[in-house]
């Protein structure tokens, strides 16, 4: 994946993941790109807890909801005549439903975008990683991060993406404690937006998910935090194949695959949640 033009060679940070691997499945990237969107949005305070216990409270209290409602027909029909005992009930309720409707939005736009993202992924053949920028607009953005994989075969293994594999795990936490020794995140001054690069062959086509960006800029005053994931196996054999190709049919091709590739831009964004940081005093 070509990454976004920024003034200079330097960068925020750049960190290269090497792993013994001929090939990684589509949901292991999947769980990968998951992973980066859950740190970005929690280092930058744009959620009040880390994606995945935020998905586990969300699921909760729907289910807490759903037991309350029932609860209460149940009550209703039995004709119960304990008015403490459905004050207190009502109460619950209205205290979980709260809770939902706050949260309701910004679960809905981060499944959305996780949709788009594994259609993205499960469509395009060669999938090489995505681009997240944080702030007002994709042009303007606070902060960009680039996750790609290069030197990997691609197994159309056409499982769900629900299953996270002791792959994706492990990788997973290589790509957290990546991002923590670079110091990456910091806080935003109130909620903004998260929004989803691809870079793809023009011939890509999911228009109800994304959108071409043919001549898209981004602010070049802003330096990228890159995340680069290698194949050990896969580096030695793209080197051999470059060996016996020779220099200048390579270089032809590798032009052709540039002036094909072009910039999608996913149209569902995710806005961060406004909410009360609970920080301790030093």
């Amino acid at each position: 994946m070509g990454s976004l033009e920024s003034s200079g060679e330097a960068t925020l940070g750049f960190k290269e993941i090497r792993i013994a691997a001929e090939s990684l499945s589509r949901s292991d990237m999947f769980h990968l790109v998951k992973e980066l969107l859950g740190f970005i949005l929690y280092t930058h305070h744009q959620i009040p807890a880390v994606l995945q216990h935020l998905e586990h409270e969300f699921n909760g209290l729907k289910e807490d909801y759903k037991q309350l409602e029932l609860l209460h027909s149940t009550g209703v029909e039995r004709k119960e005549k304990n008015i403490y005992f459905h004050r207190k009930a009502n109460m619950r309720k209205n205290e979980v439903k709260s809770s939902i409707k706050k949260l309701e939005k910004l679960m809905s736009s981060i499944s959305t975008l996780f949709s788009a993202l594994q259609e993205a992924i499960d469509g395009i053949p060669d999938f090489h990683g995505v681009t997240f920028l944080l702030g007002g607009s994709p042009a303007r953005p606070q902060h960009v991060y680039e996750i790609f994989f290069s030197h990997f075969g691609v197994n159309s293994d056409n499982v769900n993406h629900i299953t996270k594999s002791k792959v994706a795990e492990a990788l997973s936490r290589k790509v957290v404690r990546a991002l923590m020794s670079n110091d990456a995140g910091s806080s935003i001054s109130g909620p903004t937006k998260l929004f989803l690069m691809i870079k793809c062959p023009c011939t890509f086509n999911l228009p109800l998910h994304f959108l071409p960006k043919r001549d898209f800029r981004c602010n070049k005053k802003v330096l990228p935090f890159k995340l680069h994931i290698k194949s050990k196996m896969g580096d030695q054999i793209m080197k051999d194949l470059h060996y016996n190709s020779g220099n200048t049919n390579s270089s032809s091709l590798a032009d052709m695959v540039a002036n094909d590739m072009i910039w999608y831009q996913c149209r569902h964004a995710v806005k961060g949640l406004a909410f009360k940081s609970h920080e301790t005093d030093c």
